[in-house]
């Protein structure tokens, strides 16, 4: 959840968004493995480079333990080869989420 004067955000699963609320539906998490170190840098353009050169768009979200990338359903399958093909190990494919590190 973010909040700024201009809007309130929320990321959560798609079925406990009431009807009335303005929503963006039709997205898959993939969740880094962690806890991660605060002091370690560039784990998220380790990730986000070669889905953005296989023209995947991603919304990332990161909290205290980890980062998460969600991706559109439609690329969630292209975007796990592209994760692996780049070195990192998916795993957990299950319930329209995966893990990695």
């Amino acid at each position: 959840m973010t909040r700024t004067p201009y809007e309130l955000s929320i990321v959560c699963e798609a079925d406990a968004v009431p009807d009335e609320v303005q929503a963006e539906r039709g997205w898959s998490a993939v969740a880094v493995q962690g806890p991660l170190d605060l002091n370690l840098t560039g784990i998220l353009a380790r990730l986000a480079a070669p889905l953005e050169a296989a023209g995947i768009s991603i919304f990332a979200v990161s909290t205290y333990d980890t980062d998460y990338i969600l991706v559109r359903d439609g690329d969630f399958e292209r975007a796990i080869e592209t994760l692996r093909k780049a070195g990192h190990t998916v795993t957990n494919e299950a319930a329209g989420g995966a893990s990695f590190r």
